[in-house]
């Protein structure tokens, strides 16, 4: 009891994750750090070089099938010369299991949350897929990526302020942001105007009494309505530097997107990464993030910022939409 309560005081509270830079981002980690991450006492949380175990549920479509005379016969017979519906649908079906059929020793790129299972740790695949890598490229990226990424971020603990009295503080801009960011989450909202959110932040705002000067004259400070005015100004413009937001068409109305929730902005994505990972200057690679963002630019709205870009794509890769091939490259499947 001694022990869990030491460590217990050594956790940051769970209210104070969120504050994280990294609690919502997917990290990129050896398999012996999530065999040996300790869990959360006060949460049950399950979070990783080593073995472990990946639960990948298969689609139906990827199965074979238990029939495989079942393609009658007529249809052969009946297209002697030409095109074969039954024939290419076969081929179009082993094709697909032929890239989802696994062999030990392929490299394989897993996503998703980490679960325990019988006493023993493993990942609940929600992507997996082969990554043909002949001449070890991915695999040195990846070497020469992860341990940037331990040193820049993940073996960096989280530093709160704290002030006079030992509570930490938080500041108004950054309460601001949490309670925007909720009301989308709670909302899905796709998009909105300042008015729509203004009065969110209200109880963040305290009425502060008039003081006076050394000759008794009384000084008026910012109305509550200025200074809500000010802090949404101020909200609104990291959230768009952040890529949480963005103004489609800069006019007099100020209609926002939610980056996450714009489904157009996602459309539009994939269908560009999907048309140009057809042609032969990206078929192999795919499409580096740059053309990208300038296509998006081009075709959609010019005001997409690189950050809300690299939000979509996460997105789409994380519903199997894309894929990236290396960093910062990608191809539709």
């Amino acid at each position: 009891m001694q022990a869990a309560a030491e460590e217990a005081a050594e956790e940051l509270p769970s209210l104070m994750w969120g504050l994280d830079p990294m609690f919502s981002a997917f990290s990129r980690l050896y398999v012996r750090d999530i065999l040996h991450m300790t869990e959360s006492i006060q949460v049950p949380v399950d979070d990783g070089t080593g073995v472990i175990n990946c639960m990948c549920w298969k689609s139906d479509l990827m199965k074979e099938e238990q029939d495989p005379g079942k393609s009658g016969g007529r249809h052969s017979d009946a297209v002697q010369e030409g095109f074969n519906p039954v024939a290419e649908l076969k081929k179009l079906r082993q094709a697909q299991q032929n890239r989802c059929c696994l062999e030990i020793g392929e490299l394989l790129r897993v996503r998703g949350p980490v679960k325990t299972s019988r006493q023993q740790r493993e990942i609940m695949a929600s992507t997996f897929y082969k990554v043909n890598d002949p001449v070890m490229t991915a695999q040195i990226t990846w070497m020469m990526e992860v341990p940037e990424l331990y040193r820049q971020f993940y073996d960096k603990p989280l530093q709160l302020q704290h002030n006079a009295t030992g509570a930490s503080t938080i500041s108004p801009l950054n309460k601001a942001k949490t309670i925007i960011q909720d009301f989308f989450k709670q909302q899905s909202v796709s998009r909105f105007r300042p008015y729509d959110v203004q009065d969110l932040l209200q109880p963040l705002i305290s009425c502060q009494p008039q003081t006076t000067s050394a000759d008794q004259e009384p000084v008026a400070g910012p109305s509550g309505y200025q200074q809500i005015r000010q802090l949404l100004k101020e909200t609104l413009d990291i959230l768009q530097k952040e890529g949480i937001i963005y103004r489609k068409v800069k006019s007099q109305d100020e209609l926002y997107h939610v980056t996450a929730q714009d489904k157009d902005l996602l459309i539009a994505v994939k269908d560009i990464i999907r048309e140009d990972s057809r042609r032969e200057k990206y078929a192999e690679k795919g499409c580096h993030i740059l053309h990208i963002l300038s296509a998006v630019r081009q075709r959609y709205s010019l005001n997409v910022n690189k950050v809300a870009l690299e939000l979509v794509l996460k997105s789409l890769e994380c519903n199997s939409d894309i894929v990236s091939t290396s960093e910062n490259h990608y191809t539709a499947f």
